[in-house]
């Protein structure tokens, strides 16, 4: 064994000792530190142990729901392409993509959120779900066959960032993060930038996010932070959309539409069946019955869509208010469009938005909010006349992917202003960026005027996407991460 070896026997013993202690448990310091040291150095040579297809191998780690995770999903479809044999981890709370699924190269190994302890103080119950999350990673990580790489995504990273570079550092694994925010500035949107946990958080991922072998990340901004504020040199990995992203043929709308009816009166138009034409019929389309084509109604209300995972970083009173006064508008005699608004997603606050959205009293506005299947998601945007995006950074270093996707749509956007969104949304050139609900509403109110005609604002912001279509996410990654790979590679046996 040599002296890095005996350094991560020493650093392994430290980490499991100091929660023994913190835990009050009557253990001796000797018995541990000997008992720790004798087991990794019986395992050293099995923890290391590499065959012919160890250098093929990649571990993507997500401490979350991996169905409401794409950017990681999109890595392992990439390495996966490129020959890789992907182990992705993480929760799974929704489904994963169709695509991800059906990859006989990805194998999707599931991990069970921990809740922690249901009684006692907040602290106790966040410190035994930290430990017990540790420990459950640290054996699935140290008992799946020697990888090559571990790309683990952050935030979240506690515990992970910390458990991955230990089992890293065992196995002589690569550890690569990919930076999408920092945690600790999330935790802060709660809790306050103060709180004595926000502040060890910020240690906590300032310490371990050195020690990764390279990272990505997702913005400049957050590539010159990282190195600037943490002595972290990382590449930047803008997101891009996937192939899945285009615009929707009217066919494949209709049919998406009358799904969506059968659960969601918002997409039923009265009379669903015309008794007249014998047509099948939603609030936006028609079936002619006769040769099966299908063409937009001319009275049909513009879809406007967001999509969201009801966290504190998205205050969607701002959307309701400026819905309110698109309906004032409207009430005052300004030609405008009724509107189906459709806020997708998943999480912690949405019931308190629901009775905020049961509250209101609109008549030419509806909403709903629904949970889309990860195939129909592309679909709804690419059918969507204006996206709504209420992402306000919480370190003002990210950028929201929802954009990037409905741009993939070529989907014009309506964006609340932080930072760095400008390396994104472009004011007056591919949407606009607003500050509070007022000017939300005037946007609305001018991009909407001339619907459902393409000659005004909004066909043009439609027309400069489809113009200056960028890179797909598989040629950026082929670019930016292939060769970050490659460069990193082990020899093989």
């Amino acid at each position: 064994m040599d002296v890095h070896g005996s350094l991560v026997i020493i650093s392994t013993c430290l980490v499991l000792i100091v929660p023994c202690f913190m835990a009050g448990l009557d253990v001796t310091l000797p018995a541990v530190y000997v008992t720790v040291a004798a087991v990794l150095w019986l395992c050293w040579d099995w923890l290391r142990q590499r065959d012919g297809g160890t250098h093929q191998r990649v571990c993507v780690l997500v401490l979350g729901d991996i169905g409401r995770s794409p950017r990681m999903q999109y890595h392992a479809l990439s390495l996966s392409k490129h020959g890789y044999q992907v182990t992705l981890v993480g929760f799974l709370g929704s489904r994963p993509h169709q695509d991800v699924q059906n990859k006989k190269k990805i194998q999707i190994v599931a991990i069970s959120e921990v809740k922690g302890l249901q009684a006692g103080p907040k602290l106790v119950t966040y410190v035994t779900k930290v430990a017990v999350q540790s420990l459950q990673l640290l054996r699935l990580l140290l008992t799946m066959k020697l990888q090559a790489y571990l790309l683990m995504q952050n935030p979240p990273g506690l515990p992970g960032i910390a458990v991955a570079w230990l089992v890293c550092a065992l196995r002589g694994t690569t550890f690569i993060i990919d930076w999408h925010n920092y945690g600790y500035t999330i935790m802060a949107l709660s809790l306050g930038a103060t709180h004595p946990v926000v502040r060890l958080a910020k240690w906590y991922e300032h310490l371990f996010g050195r020690l990764s072998t390279h990272n990505l990340c997702v913005t400049n901004a957050m590539k010159d932070d990282l190195h600037k504020n943490w002595g972290i040199k990382a590449t930047t990995l803008y997101d891009r959309p996937a192939s899945i992203f285009g615009k929707t043929s009217l066919n494949l709308q209709h049919e998406l539409f009358v799904r969506l009816a059968n659960t969601y009166p918002e997409f039923q138009h009265s009379g669903f069946v015309s008794e007249e034409m014998n047509a099948e019929t939603t609030v936006f389309t028609v079936c002619d019955p006769n040769d099966g084509s299908v063409t937009l109604r001319r009275d049909r209300p513009a879809l406007l869509i967001s999509s969201t995972s009801w966290t504190e970083d998205e205050d969607f009173s701002i959307l309701l208010k400026a819905l309110e006064e698109y309906e004032d508008f409207i009430r005052g005699g300004a030609s405008l469009p009724s509107l189906v608004c459709v806020i997708t997603g998943k999480g912690p606050q949405k019931e308190h938005y629901r009775k905020l959205i049961d509250s209101l009293h609109l008549d030419h506005v509806k909403i709903c909010t629904p949970w889309l299947e990860a195939e129909d998601y592309p679909l709804l945007l690419g059918s969507s006349d204006l996206g709504v995006c209420l992402h306000k950074s919480s370190s003002s270093l990210d950028l929201p992917m929802k954009v990037v996707d409905m741009f993939g749509c070529c989907l014009p956007v309506c964006a609340i202003s932080f930072n760095c969104l400008p390396e994104l949304v472009k004011h007056g050139e591919n949407g606009l960026i607003f500050s509070d609900s007022a000017e939300l509403a005037e946007q609305l109110k001018s991009l909407l005027s001339d619907f459902p005609s393409l000659d005004g604002k909004l066909g043009a912001f439609r027309g400069n996407l489809c113009s200056s279509r960028g890179q797909c996410w598989d040629d950026n990654w082929d670019q930016n991460v292939l060769p970050l790979l490659r460069s990193l590679s082990l020899p093989e046996p």
